[in-house]
């Protein structure tokens, strides 16, 4: 997700790598391209279909330790207000995500007359907009407008919960309190993690709540302290010991994968060579851009599915170079959503614009398609 203080170029270039897993497993995943091509490439397609979609656990850890850089870099709330903090992230998420959430009901709506695929949305309900605008779909158990949308509502609540415990430890009375108020956060972060990696994240049902996946958010905070400490060995004993309590109590692929992200990104960033190294340019510019291009690809690929689909249903060579070419259009599809929308900084009054837009929008074209 997008943040200030990720300019690092080899943070970016694991966003870029991440952001590229997820595309390609959401085009294995709708088809009917994938569908189609299926049997040219049958163990690439399985992989994609069944892990591509693991990547996500990359941006959990990131995002941790991105949080815990911004937020309470040297252990106190650097923030002034909890709730200003929080409103500016909403307003940084919500503005890029109303616009593509835009794109993908009038993509939608467009392709939904000539394609008959479980991959289309159904025409969007005002509840279900209003829902989406609010980050609250899983929460009130209305449909996504679009694939992947779920994680920029639990994006917010992470970062929502940090931020409520930065500002409660610095509210705490005392001198005691004032003085070792960097390891009451630290700690009380470190249970909140624990509690997710041992119990929440083991029951499915929670999976609309922040304190699901907090256990792989809490690994990248714990990365960041390790990475920042003169003597890491103790942080990267916790580290330890909390995803192997985790895996030990049940084997998650997940949580392995989370907590090898937060080893290798300690291992990385206190290696001077590997922290001043400039990248790959274009992972690079991926990494970047990746929370434009996440919001946006399922439109463009869905646009290109129902094109290939109409035109050449049955060629398996032409529906794999149609999956390259989705791939293709949804970077230059987010590098102007990047350009055009994410990089300025947004307002609150923009971000009320685009939502009201959106549920204007999905509103007619509701209406729109009970008169035709």
């Amino acid at each position: 997700m997008p943040s200030a203080t990720s300019r690092m170029p080899l943070i970016d270039m694991v966003k870029g790598l991440a952001c590229a897993a997820i595309v390609c497993h959401h085009l294995a995943f709708y088809g009917p391209m994938s569908d189609i091509a299926q049997p040219l490439a049958p163990l690439l397609m399985a992989w994609l279909y069944d892990y591509g979609r693991m990547a996500v656990q990359v941006f959990l850890v990131l995002g941790g330790y991105l949080a815990a850089a911004s937020l309470a870099p040297q252990g106190v709330a650097r923030f002034d207000s909890a709730g200003a903090a929080i409103t500016r992230r909403f307003v940084r998420l919500v503005v890029p995500y109303a616009v593509a959430l835009l794109l993908a009901v009038l993509v939608a709506a467009l392709v939904r007359p000539w394609m008959d695929h479980h991959s289309v949305p159904d025409e969007p309900t005002l509840a279900q907009l209003i829902a989406n605008a609010l980050l609250l779909q899983d929460i009130v158990g209305e449909d996504a407008l679009s694939a992947g949308v779920w994680y920029v509502a639990i994006d917010f609540q992470l970062f929502a919960l940090s931020v409520f415990v930065w500002a409660g430890v610095r509210s705490l009375p005392g001198n005691w309190a004032r003085r070792h108020g960097p390891v009451i956060g630290r700690g009380l972060l470190v249970a909140l993690t624990a509690a997710s990696l041992w119990v929440f994240n083991r029951d499915s049902t929670l999976d609309m709540w922040g304190w699901y996946f907090f256990g792989s958010y809490g690994l990248g905070m714990v990365a960041y302290w390790a990475v920042k400490s003169p003597r890491p060995a103790g942080w990267l004993a916790l580290m330890l010991a909390l995803g192997g309590v985790a895996l030990a109590l049940e084997f998650r692929g997940r949580i392995a994968l989370a907590l090898a992200t937060a080893m290798l990104l300690v291992a990385a960033l206190r290696s001077a060579p590997l922290r001043q190294w400039p990248g790959v340019a274009p992972l690079v510019r991926l990494g970047q851009m990746s929370y434009s291009v996440f919001l946006v690809h399922f439109a463009v690929c869905l646009l290109v599915n129902a094109v290939v689909g109409h035109l050449v249903p049955e060629a398996p060579l032409v529906n794999a170079l149609g999956m390259v070419l989705a791939f293709a259009l949804s970077l230059m599809a987010g590098r102007q959503l990047y350009e055009r929308v994410e990089r300025h900084v947004p307002t609150w009054s923009m971000a009320l614009r685009w939502q009201a837009g959106l549920v204007g929008a999905g509103m007619l074209v509701a209406i729109s398609s009970h008169w035709a």
